[in-house]
């Protein structure tokens, strides 16, 4: 069972498909925080007999107070530090409890909770919110309305929009203490470098150009230096030798907008510069107005060239001349200027500039331990990292507002996330990580009941929503959407993704698709069941999908999952579910509905398969990171003996069986087998309301008979779920 043992709720979000108000209910768990742990108490018998230390902090607290709830603390640290005292009089059988009451709080450099701040089995270490309060832990400097002026050098109003020039103000950041940001590099992947803005809560936008989407390439007139040329087997040889050359690509421009810009001042453009399924940024060397040409300083990856068919983007970040609309900002790096033309008036707002690069709370080697209705937000880096603990859980609590990842967990076993939201990150939502792969043994990490959404709000690619790491951890009940590229990402063996739902993702990349996993068939034996999956994907040049194995991966389980008009076969071999080069997955039990393919694979020949096994990709990653030769990967996945050395001709299919298909355009390519019972039908298969989208099975559906052996999916427990008060959730997730 979960030792985290007063984690009891009353509504979450809503039920089925269709979720309740999230920021309504957020309040909502975070006014039942101190009754539900009060209501535990008699739930546990024994275990919380004893009296519960209890400490509370308010912003306008006293750090030499009692910390009692009529003189609280003012800050975490002296609270955390009180607990630490307590447990040193003897254990602490009634568990711990600090209430934080409403405000905001910036923890200190570098805090952390460490084993030392353990709770015991049955009673753990809780930070909750108090009854009602909205309790903000974030990393941001408030900036004063008065510190920002009116722009009165005639020069720099000159270089603005005429429009702009009377509605642009201008903050002395070195006035206010803020210190210089390092100088970008000349070539990063996003977010850019500098502090992020925000107005009542509200993420700002650096001055850029479009202001909406994307430039486009007029033409390619070198590429530069080509480090990889993207293919499978380049990016399979990390040995393979590489050009010392770093020249930047140069290529021509519509219109005369960039004319305005000046580079020797610092100038960086953010494109997709070869393919769609990777973005970054390159510093620009030299712009030539009379030929509309724009020299990079420096090599990208790939090198500028059409990877994909549909032109390349770009854009302009942070540049002085295009800060032309209210909410957008401009920061000068050298000088210490902040210019920002505010979305509203000054007076009584709240203007925050994110600083902090360090996550806002560490967790590490810690047991038993809660935080609960929490709001992480304003700060550069990750907000929570938790590190090698045990049986910690993060309930209730909002994520937002957060340049990087929300939440990275690595190591240490039995942890969970539950209830949470999460949205408004710059790169991903939750890295989870945990258990040995050498060993396969589990971390048993779990994921539930959370909402995620707009988590790559900078980086436009690979930054998931969710990335499972490791062996044996789990995600069920969750909902994920709206994102340019992939949901979730999977590195590892023998992880659960079950009853979630994903929907609006991969709106705008190529060669991508909402569940990602590629280039290691040692990582395997993960299962994807029950899961509701729609409007993913964009037509693009290579196409797209619901689930991609990719690279050679296979040995995964999709099974019970409904498709709702997922994936684009683009020019090649895509489908919903979608196999690169691997083989032994299999797609079995689920409904496919206007899908254009169903299911794709773009098979190897021999000789592709033996150059892959041989390069030292492979080599390092399944003989020395693991060794897929011996046990316990033998015993575990049998269908490895031999992996290493293939044999001409063989077989390598993917398995799809009893699978139904309703008005989609293709069963497959490549290489499926489909011998077994897939059923392809225009007919209504016997939905409960097919024109509303409600995908359950009448109990008499003909699907049934189509089918012999097809089992029913359970399409209303897919997606959020309302948990009831006193009903006690454990690791399993079961309520």
């Amino acid at each position: 069972m979960f030792d985290v043992e007063c984690s009891l709720f009353d509504v979450r979000l809503g039920t089925g498909l269709y979720p309740m108000n999230t920021e309504k209910t957020m309040k909502r768990l975070m006014h039942q925080g101190n009754f539900l742990m009060t209501c535990c108490a008699g739930l546990l018998g024994s275990a919380l007999a004893a009296e519960r230390v209890s400490f509370h902090v308010a912003p306008q607290g006293d750090d030499a107070g009692p910390g009692s709830a009529e003189q609280p603390f003012a800050t975490l640290e002296r609270a955390r530090d009180a607990v630490r005292a307590a447990k040193s009089a003897g254990p602490l059988t009634g568990g711990a409890e600090v209430v934080l009451h409403a405000g905001r709080y910036t923890p200190r450099a570098k805090f952390a909770f460490s084993a030392a701040d353990s709770g015991l089995a049955g009673a753990p270490v809780v930070y909750t919110a108090a009854p009602g309060a909205e309790v903000s832990i974030h990393g941001a400097r408030v900036l004063p309305p008065a510190a920002f002026k009116a722009l009165d050098d005639a020069a720099l109003r000159a270089r603005l929009e005429p429009a702009a020039q009377d509605q642009v103000l201008c903050a002395d950041l070195n006035a206010l203490g803020v210190p210089k940001t390092p100088a970008p590099k000349d070539s990063f992947r996003m977010p850019f470098p500098l502090p992020e803005l925000f107005f009542n809560g509200h993420r700002m936008t650096l001055a850029r150009w479009p202001n909406e989407g994307w430039a486009t390439i007029k033409k390619i007139m070198a590429p530069g230096t080509m480090r990889n040329n993207g293919s499978v087997s380049d990016s399979a040889d990390p040995n393979k030798p590489r050009p010392k050359e770093n020249l930047g690509g140069v290529f021509t421009y519509e219109g005369d907008r960039p004319a305005r810009w000046n580079p020797a001042q610092g100038l960086w453009l953010h494109g997709f510069w070869c393919f769609d399924w990777y973005e970054d940024v390159i510093r620009v060397a030299t712009i030539d107005p009379v030929k509309h040409e724009i020299a990079l300083k420096v090599a990208h990856t790939y090198g500028v060239r059409a990877g994909n068919p549909s032109p390349r983007r770009w854009r302009a970040v942070n540049v002085f001349e295009e800060l032309d609309l209210p909410g957008e900002y401009y920061i000068d790096r050298e000088k210490g200027r902040l210019f920002f033309w505010p979305p509203a008036k000054l007076e009584g707002a709240r203007i925050a500039l994110a600083t902090r690069e360090e996550p806002l709370l560490v967790l590490e080697g810690a047991a038993h331990l809660v935080l609960r209705g929490l709001t992480f937000e304003e700060t550069q880096g990750v907000a929570l990292q938790v590190h090698n603990c045990r049986q910690v859980s993060i309930e209730g609590c909002c994520f937002r507002n957060i340049r990087k990842q929300a939440m990275h967990m690595d190591g240490g076993a039995s942890n969970r996330i539950f209830a949470c939201d999460i949205h408004d990150t710059g790169t991903g939502g939750i890295h989870l990580g945990g258990g040995d792969r050498k060993t396969l043994t589990p971390g048993g990490h779990v994921v539930e009941n959370t909402h995620i959404w707009n988590f790559s709000m900078h980086q436009l690619t690979y930054a998931s929503a969710l990335h499972l790491a490791g062996v044996g951890n789990v995600a069920r009940h969750n909902l994920i959407h709206d994102a340019p590229h992939q949901a979730i990402s999977v590195s590892g063996n023998d992880h659960v993704f079950e009853y979630n739902v994903v929907h609006d993702v991969c709106v705008s990349s190529d060669d991508a698709a909402a569940f990602y996993k590629g280039r290691n068939p040692s990582c395997r034996g993960n299962v994807l069941r029950y899961n509701y999956w729609y409007a993913i994907g964009s037509p693009r040049g290579h196409g797209n999908a619901a689930v991609y194995f990719d690279d050679g991966d296979g040995g995964d389980t999709v099974f019970g999952n409904v498709f709702y008009r997922c994936g684009d076969p683009g020019k090649g071999a895509f489908g919903t579910v979608f196999s690169h080069g691997g083989h032994g997955n299999l797609a079995e039990n689920n409904i496919f509905i206007d899908c254009k393919r169903a299911l794709g694979s773009a098979p190897w020949n021999d000789k592709r398969w033996m150059d892959f096994i041989a390069a030292p990709l492979w080599q390092t990653r399944l003989l020395k990171e693991v060794d897929i030769t011996q046990a316990p990967y033998t015993n575990h996945y049998p269908e490895l003996i031999g992996f290493m050395q293939p044999q001409p001709g063989a077989v390598r299919d993917n398995i799809a069986r009893r699978n139904l298909l309703v008005r989609c355009g293709e069963l497959k390519s490549g290489r499926w087998d489909t011998i077994c019972a897939n059923y392809v039908t225009s007919a209504d298969p016997g939905f409960v309301n097919d024109a509303a989208h409600d995908f359950r099975l009448k109990p008499d559906a003909a699907v049934f008979a189509w089918i012999p052996g097809f089992k029913p999916l359970p399409v209303e427990k897919m997606g959020l779920y309302p948990v009831q008060v006193g009903v006690r959730q454990d690791a399993a997730g079961k309520h």
